[in-house]
């Protein structure tokens, strides 16, 4: 069967299923691969609970060979697939991909475009192999905009993204040391980055770069048009304050909220979110660039912004027993860990607590940088430290240690804080949500 029946196919039935478990009458059931798992075991599985056709690689039961498609190769079927419906579309494709930072910017991104247009984005963390042609294949055919992320650990990977996503703009938050050890170093993680500026460049694209980071400047040479932010020296410019005046329900701040003032490019006046930490400052300036750069009303922009509350461990605020626990557990790298422990260390409040999980992925250099985030924890004055996990358990330093992060949560509970900020952060492999429960 070819791209363009099975795409006729897919216009019948436009869900598309990967998991049984999750499966609903009349998806379309692809029968991917993995280390771990053959989705060809349960095609005939998916078939009896509703399933349309199954796209399979292997034979199964021949009885069942009129409602299944088989494939080369599941994998590339649905890529292929998914490049055959961009191309059904001439709209912005804004991709996003960074070292951190880059779900929120994506959220962020979409907050604004959708309180002006019909937008399509990735849902949750679907940035992968699998997740990228399952987020474009998502995308309905009212859609004015489409926001996709894009997650990446090795060389190449972005460059394969953007054949069938085909963006048409693109934002790199940054390129920090993270996934060190696929990316083999942080010269690595730039040129794995710089692979959507490399699209950009060559189809004739977009880019919103953020101007503060010379390295971007530099990668992002020859793309086209490139509108830029920052915080000064930038078509769209702002700076980080706390605290300032009341939230969007009119109720006080509260200080560890991030405040933005727009100085250069837009009039939203102060905008007020419920973001925790001054490191997400790129994360808005670049949601306002793009607002307005495709017409969104400055006052649609600043309330889309102050109205988006993280979730799913990111830099959420959360109020328990007494104590203000600020859970930034989705992920972690050297870049994300020290920009956390330093805005951390400058709030002003008093009593602060440092809860932080191993980073993971960083390659034979892991235990150095562990070592470099404990010198920097001995630079400023806390209440209590807590290390969990990993490479922090191969280190000297004097504060608790503990194997895992339920472990940390018993010490804590029994510590009974009252009034105390408390930062907890690590790797997703590390579960630090976990002491919380």
């Amino acid at each position: 069967m070819s791209i363009g029946q099975l795409y006729e196919l897919f216009l019948q039935y436009p869900s598309i299923q990967t998991d049984t478990r999750k499966l609903k009458k009349g998806d379309l059931f692809f029968a991917l691969k993995g280390p771990n798992f053959n989705g060809n075991a349960f095609a005939e599985q998916a078939l009896e609970q509703g399933a349309a056709y199954a796209v399979i690689d292997e034979p199964v039961n021949d009885a069942l060979s009129g409602r299944l498609i088989l494939v080369p190769d599941v994998l590339s079927t649905l890529q292929a697939l998914s490049l055959h419906h961009r191309r059904q579309f001439d709209i912005p494709f804004i991709a996003i991909t960074g070292s951190n930072g880059k779900t929120t910017t994506k959220e962020l991104v979409y907050a604004v475009l959708a309180a002006a247009f019909t937008v399509y984005t990735t849902q949750g963390n679907l940035n992968n192999h699998i997740g990228v042609p399952l987020t474009l294949l998502s995308v309905k055919k009212d859609a004015q905009f489409a926001v996709i992320e894009m997650g990446a650990n090795h060389q190449r990977e972005i460059a394969g993204y953007c054949e069938y996503a085909r963006p048409t703009h693109g934002i790199i938050t940054n390129a920090g040391l993270a996934h060190l050890e696929g990316f083999g170093g942080a010269e690595g993680v730039k040129k794995g980055k710089g692979e959507l500026y490399d699209f950009l460049r060559q189809t004739g694209g977009a880019a919103f770069v953020m101007w503060d980071y010379d390295y971007l400047r530099e990668m992002s040479k020859g793309i086209p048009e490139i509108i830029t932010y920052g915080s000064a020296n930038a078509d769209y410019t702002g700076t980080a304050e706390r605290g300032a005046g009341q939230g969007a329900d009119g109720a006080g701040r509260n200080d560890p909220f991030l405040t933005v003032n727009m100085t250069h490019g837009a009039s939203t006046g102060l905008i007020h979110t419920q973001l925790v930490g001054d490191y997400n400052l790129p994360n808005v300036l670049v949601a306002v660039a793009v607002g307005k750069h495709f017409g969104v009303p400055d006052e649609k922009i600043r309330q889309a912004i102050e109205q988006y509350a993280p979730s799913n461990s990111r830099s959420q605020l959360i109020q328990k027993d007494g104590n203000q626990f600020i859970l930034d557990a989705y992920n972690a790298n050297p870049s994300s860990m020290r920009a956390a422990i330093e805005n951390f260390a400058r709030m002003p409040e008093g009593g602060k607590v440092l809860v932080l999980g191993a980073m993971a992925e960083l390659g034979p250099g892991s235990v150095g940088e562990h070592r470099r985030i404990i010198d920097l924890i001995r630079q400023y004055p806390w209440k209590e430290v807590a290390l969990v996990g990993g490479d922090f358990l191969k280190t000297d330093h004097p504060w608790q240690r503990f194997e895992n992060a339920r472990q940390a949560g018993q010490w804590l509970k029994g510590l009974d804080l009252k009034n105390a900020y408390i930062l907890i952060k690590g790797s997703r492999s590390m579960r630090m949500e976990e002491v919380l429960s």
